[in-house]
């Protein structure tokens, strides 16, 4: 090893964060000499209440050579075909936001502007037909995608998972420790920095050892113990557009099968989510403190359970945004530290893993090159911004005139970045996906579309096909998405033949 490598990597904090990295990291440096070890304390509870993810964690497990049917039968998990929204729109609407894609691409440009089109036409069939996801999400099935059936779409159906977070921590943790991850048991009481390069030197426990480190990574949560407590990197307040600042979950019994779908249900303050595992059901309200108090946000958070609570109501307090410096100076925050955004659309975990990933393409030695630290960064907030954005979306294309607090959504001025984007669309039905961002024009589209933002045109290559051919292509597509969803076996059969939880 040179002697400007990183001989030891110091994780503050488990979690799913915490044994995320530590299982990446020592699978990706295994050989490399370096040691690494995670510092956390059974005394201090993890925000994990069951997570909803999206595709890209399978490039994660991949990655770790997870086999997919063990982790899913560990972590009592099911399968998630996409969201469903209820009620944000208007009440008594709903929509899913799918994986995957509408529809297929034609003549060089995306399926809905020949549905707009069709829809102009008077001939569309509703723009679900032509999504394997939703189709298979309302029917209740699943299967994997079977890439031996060319020009079909079950060849491309798009899939993440609904799983018990705490389960995946550990799950994740005994990987991390088979490859020689250290855990160390002990709570923080103290930061001590360099005298001289002001990085983080060490951390002192409650027994008074000490646990020093080259490289710091903060996995804390909310605290961002060593990234705001000890550096003061600084936090930006994204409240002005995302103003629930509080959430309460709570695990209910199974009520019936598993849906392949997350709910998220808009109330008059907020919205609950409904995350159904093989074990449980998982809910949770995230509502605005401006307009209700903790006990009412429990009892609208209790009506909605599908069955008998597991345990009690847990409460937790937040603020939307995102770290000035996920990177300072030798300390890199992941998770809760590096910023918040609630889980409207499952990213949490997905931003866990890109910082990762980012982590690892830009890996210092001890000489910590601020470039290197800068574009870390700089990739970091523009990526929290892209998410923001979406998720600003969801809240201020509404017309609900039923409460104060959607009064406020549907009138706030946004950021100039989202609305360019919505003023392209709305006048001619373009999507663009910039920058690699996390989510792509079916998932623009189907908000968009779900929450009544209509365009006035579609692209004029659109009208190169003529009527007739229109016309037999999305009957043909729309027959395609049928006869696939007839085709799947229903969800919970599908995990009672290969990945069945046992415990």
């Amino acid at each position: 090893m040179s002697e400007a490598n990183i001989r030891s990597i110091v994780i503050v904090g488990g979690g799913t964060a915490g044994w995320m990295a530590a299982a990446a990291l020592s699978h990706m440096l295994a050989g490399s000499g370096m040691t690494i070890r995670v510092v956390e304390s059974e005394t201090i509870g993890t925000v994990g209440v069951g997570e909803a993810t999206i595709p890209h964690i399978q490039y994660f497990n991949r990655l770790l050579g997870i086999d997919e049917d063990d982790f899913v039968r560990r972590t009592c998990a099911t399968f998630k075909l996409g969201i469903e929204f209820v009620d944000w729109g208007q009440i008594g609407e709903r929509y899913i936001h799918p994986f995957g894609t509408y529809g297929q691409e034609m003549e060089g440009i995306h399926f809905h502007h020949f549905w707009y089109r069709h829809v102009q036409a008077g001939r569309a069939l509703p723009l679900d037909r032509y999504s394997i996801g939703v189709g298979a999400a309302r029917a209740g099935k699943f299967m994997r995608p079977d890439p031996s059936r060319r020009g079909s779409p079950l060849a491309g159906i798009s899939y993440a998972f609904q799983f018990d977070a705490a389960l995946y921590a550990r799950y994740l943790r005994e990987r991390a420790e088979a490859a020689g991850v250290v855990r160390t048991e002990g709570r923080i009481v103290n930061v001590a920095l360099n005298g001289e390069s002001g990085h983080v030197d060490h951390v002192v426990l409650d027994d008074g050892s000490q646990v020093a480190g080259d490289l710091f990574i903060d996995c804390s949560g909310f605290r961002g113990l060593l990234i705001e407590g000890a550096l003061n990197a600084g936090y930006d307040d994204w409240r002005e557009w995302l103003p629930c600042d509080r959430a309460v979950a709570r695990p209910c019994a199974r009520g019936g099968d598993p849906t392949p779908y997350t709910r998220a249900t808009a109330t008059s303050v907020g919205w609950r989510w409904r995350i159904p595992l093989q074990s449980r059901t998982g809910n949770g309200h995230v509502y605005c403190s401006d307009y209700v108090d903790d006990d009412t946000a429990l009892v609208m958070l209790n009506d909605g359970l599908d069955g008998a609570p597991l345990a009690g109501p847990n409460f937790l307090r937040f603020t939307a945004g995102v770290r000035r410096k996920a990177w300072d100076r030798n300390v890199v925050a992941l998770g809760l530290a590096a910023g918040f955004l609630e889980p409207l659309e499952s990213t949490s975990i997905h931003l866990i893993q890109t910082g990762i990933a980012r982590l690892l393409t830009n890996f210092p030695d001890r000489a910590f090159n601020q470039p290197d630290i800068d574009y870390y960064n700089r990739r970091t907030r523009l990526e929290y911004e892209q998410v923001r954005d979406f998720l600003i979306l969801h809240y201020n294309a509404t017309v609900r005139d039923d409460s104060p607090f959607w009064r406020r959504c549907r009138d706030m001025a946004i950021p100039a970045s989202l609305e360019e984007r919505i003023a392209i669309f709305r006048e001619n039905a373009r999507l663009y996906r910039h920058d690699n961002e996390l989510f792509s024009e079916t998932s623009w589209l189907a908000v968009l579309h779900g929450q009544n933002i209509h365009p006035k045109r579609h692209h004029p290559i659109a009208d190169i096909l003529s009527e007739e051919e229109l016309d037999r292509r999305m009957t043909h597509i729309a027959g395609a998405m049928d006869a696939g969803v007839r085709a799947m076996p229903d969800h919970m059969a599908f995990i009672d033949r290969f990945c069945r939880a046992t415990g």
